[in-house]
């Protein structure tokens, strides 16, 4: 007989408790959110330091704005599961893996825009596939749970990387303001000088079939080349600001992805003249000015509202199943006087065409300040302006009336680079008479005989369909777009005007400006003054990354062919037969228009039936008048399959107005389609 085995039975390990269970679920969250969420927003944000300078975020604010990227999210989903606990265990870990799909189909989205061609459902339906399987794999096997909650690790180091590594670092941890580093004195007298760079404007939109400034068109462009020496072969050396300004403002070739901050570039324009010269800098999406010697009277809008506003925006775009431009850049634009809070400048225009009196409420309100100190001054004073204009998003007429657009309306693809180049001409037409105003005020205080003047711009823009914009590929297919920028010195007590087609690069701007103002630049650049015997090498450098020029070959560019006016454009049309619709997205507007309000209706976006092939024009008319004819596209991702802007201000009333859209047969005669909203 034998003995009964004695002790205690074997069982089954006991299950975690709660906190532990819940704590395993909250790094699975957060591992998630990181990839999601935090990564590739802290990546954009972290290349754009411009983003942070344009809304002179403090460094408090861009940490509290880590802080809510990195734990918002994850605390609100993680929170809102927990609370799921309360229906039971099963309903906790239910809520869990619905979570988990709905995250990684977020992520899915992502990495597809990148490998894959899908857009839109199809890509959604693919992110919803890999959703749910890897939910399935993450219920089977305990290995993925385990990889995620390893992962959680990612999010605090993702914030790391930002503050200590990332360009926008400097933002976060400014070193001295580079105060101390001053210039030495040349001989002789100091004049003042006025340094006004515009952006995003390539020399050949301003110019005529024969190669020289289009005086019907920008008749004040024209007035400063009558005046002053055009150097007509001058580049940028960046098509990014973040990069082309400091390269402009230090003389020195790019070198690094630093943020256009003081701390990293000590040695610049202001710090050279700021020991002799009063310093009334006018800065956009730079702070190369020292706080120490620079005043910075009118800004955008600040805080950390707008950093939580625009970076929201941005995720929203990141994690879009359609294409979209992420770019912070997207949040520029210049403050209107009125939002400013700021006088309009003194004296009164003596042009009536201007409609000053009731546009200079749309005036960017650095062009006001700007206009506001060209006073005489007992010290020798720099006056710098670098104005977002005629920078997109385009918004103004060349009469300085403002209307609006949608935010996704294309800027490339058949037709709407057309449109956008359109864009981009009016509001050059509006920035010309800004140029009209400056140069007015000069010979209004005294200033502009004394003056040591000098206007350019940064960077173009390319308008090439399927090479829209200023990165690697616009560079290729349109250097001469995107490199080749205006740029005129006038010297002072210079009256006649002359060209220089010498290899201008714009590492040339700061020791050309010094020598003219006397002043002795301390440290080594890469530039040589205008002054100086040219450089022999005819080829271009030119930087799409820090560190690794582009050679660019050629010089003057040649002037764009312009196309030729549609027959159509001013004439007044009667009522010809109707054959159908057309909707009209902002049809609203035109039912109670006020010009004098400095607002119009001007863009004109909608689609046609499905019938109307691409290609077909439409003629889009204002109270009879046709002020526009563009073809039909393939519809874009909001579906619109046409846009017309309308330039000419004549053809609005007070009140009321009708549009009339008429497609364009291809005999020339018109059938009306009718307009609904």
């Amino acid at each position: 007989m034998t003995r009964p085995v004695t002790g205690t039975a074997p069982t089954a390990a006991p299950a975690p408790p709660a906190w532990r269970a819940e704590l395993a679920l909250l790094l699975e969250v957060a591992a998630l959110v990181g990839l999601t969420v935090t990564q590739p927003l802290l990546d954009v944000l972290g290349r754009s330091p411009d983003f942070f300078l344009f809304h002179r975020a403090t460094a408090g604010q861009v940490v509290a704005l880590l802080a809510l990227v990195a734990l918002v999210p994850t605390g609100t989903l993680a929170g809102l599961g927990a609370l799921t606990r309360l229906a039971g265990g099963r309903v906790r870990l239910a809520a869990h893996r619905v979570l988990v799909a709905l995250l990684l189909a977020a992520l899915a989205v992502q990495v597809g825009r990148e490998v894959t061609p899908l857009r839109g459902v199809p890509l959604l339906l693919l992110a919803g596939v890999v959703g749910a399987a890897g939910t399935a794999a993450h219920r089977r096997w305990r290995t993925p749970g385990r990889v995620l909650r390893v992962a959680a690790a990612g999010p605090p180091l993702f914030v790391a990387l930002f503050v200590l590594v990332s360009p926008a670092s400097a933002v976060v941890l400014p070193r001295d303001d580079g105060a101390g580093a001053g210039a030495a004195t040349g001989p002789g007298g100091h004049p003042p000088v006025v340094l006004l760079v515009l952006d995003e404007l390539p020399l050949v939109s301003l110019l005529g079939p024969d190669g020289r400034i289009d005086a019907a068109r920008f008749p004040h462009f024209a007035e400063l080349a009558a005046g002053s020496t055009w150097y007509r072969n001058a580049t940028g050396v960046s098509g990014w600001t973040p990069y082309a300004l400091p390269a402009m403002l230090t003389g020195r070739y790019p070198a690094r992805p630093d943020a256009p901050h003081y701390s990293r570039y000590p040695e610049n324009l202001f710090t050279a003249f700021g020991g002799l010269y009063d310093v009334r800098a006018q800065e956009s999406i730079t702070r190369l000015c020292p706080p120490s010697r620079c005043d910075q009277p009118s800004s955008p809008e600040q805080g950390l509202g707008v950093l939580v506003r625009s970076s929201a925006d941005l995720l929203r775009q990141l994690v879009a199943p359609v294409e979209s431009r992420i770019d912070p850049e997207a949040s520029y634009r210049e403050p209107t006087a009125a939002e400013a809070g700021l006088d309009a400048a003194e004296p009164p225009p003596t042009d009536p065409k201007f409609r000053w009196d009731s546009l200079d409420d749309h005036q960017p309100a650095r062009f006001t300040r700007f206009l506001a100190d060209l006073r005489p001054a007992a010290r020798p004073t720099l006056h710098f302006l670098h104005l977002l204009m005629p920078h997109s998003p385009w918004t103004y007429l060349p009469s300085g009336a403002r209307y609006e657009s949608p935010d996704d309306l294309p800027d490339d693809g058949p037709g709407w680079a057309d449109l956008g180049r359109q864009r981009h001409l009016a509001q050059l037409g509006y920035t010309d008479r800004l140029i009209g105003e400056t140069l007015r005020t000069l010979r209004a205080t005294g200033l502009y005989d004394r003056a040591l003047l000098v206007v350019t711009a940064d960077h173009g823009v390319s308008f090439t369909t399927g090479s829209q914009g200023r990165g690697m590929g616009a560079i290729r297919a349109a250097p001469d777009e995107v490199a080749w920028v205006p740029t005129f010195v006038k010297e002072p007590g210079q009256r006649t005007g002359r060209v220089d087609d010498r290899n201008w690069e714009h590492v040339d701007l700061l020791p050309t400006v010094a020598e003219a103002a006397r002043i002795e630049v301390p440290w080594r650049v890469d530039g040589r003054s205008a002054r100086q015997a040219p450089r022999q090498r005819a080829e271009k450098l030119f930087y799409d990354r820090p560190g690794q020029p582009v050679t660019l070959s050629g010089g003057v560019p040649a002037p764009p062919v312009p196309p030729a006016p549609h027959p159509l454009l001013g004439t007044t049309v009667g009522d010809p037969p109707t054959d159908g619709t057309v909707r009209v997205a902002n049809l609203d507007a035109f039912r109670a228009v006020d010009p004098a309000a400095g607002r119009l209706p001007a863009l004109v976006w909608g689609t046609v039936p499905d019938r109307v092939p691409d290609g077909t024009l439409l003629a889009v008319a204002v109270n009879g008048r046709v002020g526009a004819v563009v073809p039909v596209v393939p519809p874009d991702a909001g579906g619109r399959r046409f846009a017309a802007l309308l330039t000419d201000d004549a053809l609005f009333r007070a009140g009321p107005n009708r549009l009339h859209v008429h497609r364009v047969a291809p005999d020339g005669s018109l059938r009306r389609l009718t307009p609904v909203a």
